[in-house]
């Protein structure tokens, strides 16, 4: 079992929804999160004053899968989230980790059952 973690631009989740519902993923879990990496932030310009503005809006995806299903989601993301066809600064990561145990609360049922 391993837990795919994605930070995606906002306005992507909808896209990135649709493509992991369509090889069959039904569970994510979604948290607005703010940082910054190559991106650095931006300067803004608020009633004549400029401030920095150092952490972006993300959305941080969880998705507990199978083992085997890791490309198909990795392929998924990745597609649906990038800017164009090269790709921007500010699309995002992904970090693939191991899961060493899942529960389903409900029922008590553990391991892949319970994803």
């Amino acid at each position: 079992m391993k837990m795919v973690t994605a930070i995606i631009k906002p306005f992507k989740l909808d896209d990135v929804r649709e493509a992991l519902s369509e090889i069959g993923i039904s569970g994510i879990t979604a948290t607005e999160v703010k940082g910054f990496g190559r991106q650095k932030g931006h300067t803004e310009l608020y009633r004549g004053a400029e401030y920095t503005v150092d952490f972006l809006p993300k959305v941080k995806l969880e998705i507990a899968i199978a083992a085997d299903q890791v490309d198909a989601v990795i392929e998924a993301i990745s597609s649906s989230a990038k800017s164009d066809s090269e790709g921007k600064i500010g699309d995002g990561k992904i970090f693939i980790s191991s899961l060493e145990q899942v529960v389903r609360i409900r029922t008590g049922e553990t391991g892949s059952v319970a994803l």
